[in-house]
């Protein structure tokens, strides 16, 4: 069984409380048994990532393979699980993000939720506004490092 693929961008606001209404725009792409089992961790480069209990479960076997006698992989372990919560949608679609995590991921009132392939990132709107602020020629590098070197069967060799 494959994966879900999310995509979207969806602007929110958290409450007073840090309560944050999932969008519906992305609610409707989680699986229906998924929306009462989420959990919301710490993510690369200062966002949260979202997570269905499923795929956190699925992570969380990915790193059973690593080894426990390593220091840097039981490191990585801890601060990749650190933090990791689960939470429920209440009846008006909102989550509760821990302040922890807020304070992590510099979320305050404005939150974005990002969601590209099987993630969805939650990142504050001005971190996220600054990341994705590149110039349309650093994004053609970008794009000729990462793809680039891709052998695409044609060309010259």
């Amino acid at each position: 069984m494959s994966k879900p693929l999310y995509i979207g961008e969806f602007e929110a606001k958290l409450d007073d409380k840090g309560r944050v209404v999932l969008p519906a725009g992305l609610k409707k792409q989680l699986p229906k048994d998924a929306v009462s089992k989420l959990v919301v961790n710490r993510g690369f480069e200062k966002c949260l990532t979202l997570y269905t209990r499923k795929d956190w479960d699925a992570e969380l076997e990915g790193l059973s393979s690593l080894n426990h006698f390593n220091k840097k992989h039981r490191m990585f372990i801890r601060q990749f699980s650190n933090g990791a919560t689960e939470v429920q949608l209440d009846n008006s679609s909102r989550m509760l993000v821990p302040k922890k995590l807020c304070e992590y991921a510099e979320i305050k009132n404005e939150a974005v939720f990002y969601a590209y392939g099987n993630r969805i990132e939650i990142w504050s709107k001005h971190l996220y506004t600054e990341m994705m602020d590149v110039d349309a020629d650093d994004f053609a590098d970008l794009a000729e490092d990462v793809l680039g070197d891709q052998n695409t069967g044609g060309g010259d060799e």
